[in-house]
């Protein structure tokens, strides 16, 4: 039985670029380096840096990273010095800042949770939206 997510991988075309952005710019954790690889860690989440040739991906696959709402603007205004680049403008509930790191993958800061998504899509479902488990007013399977 799974019993949760383990960890991240992402490719990287250059170990000491992504290192210092994921650990000087967004502020994981570094646990270990090598020449091919970095172990990170922000909060309860395992990020693997590996040496790879980087194929960014033109959909919406994207990793979200939690922010407390009162440290999200600083936070906002501290990616945007370091000139990262936007790849979407915020469109759900939150706040969120949608960036891409050195090497293209989409990356987004939130300062809500499942709860706070799924109480906005109670009042504004998605198309054909179904909710599961017990959310009051909704139809359920």
């Amino acid at each position: 039985m799974l019993t949760g997510l383990n960890h991240i991988t992402i490719a990287v075309n250059d170990i000491s670029r992504s290192f210092d952005f994921y650990v000087e710019t967004l502020g994981f954790t570094p646990k270990a380096r090598w020449a091919s690889g970095a172990y990170l860690c922000l909060g309860d989440l395992w990020l693997c840096l590996s040496a790879d040739e980087v194929s960014p991906r033109q959909d919406y696959t994207h990793y979200a990273f939690s922010i407390r709402s009162k440290d999200f603007d600083m936070f906002a205004n501290h990616l945007k010095s370091f000139g990262v680049k936007e790849w979407k403008s915020n469109k759900s509930e939150g706040k969120s800042i949608y960036l891409l790191d050195p090497d293209g993958h989409k990356l987004e800061i939130h300062d809500g949770d499942l709860n706070s998504r799924l109480n906005a899509c109670l009042k504004h479902p998605y198309k054909d939206m179904v909710f599961f488990n017990g959310m009051n007013g909704a139809e359920q399977k």
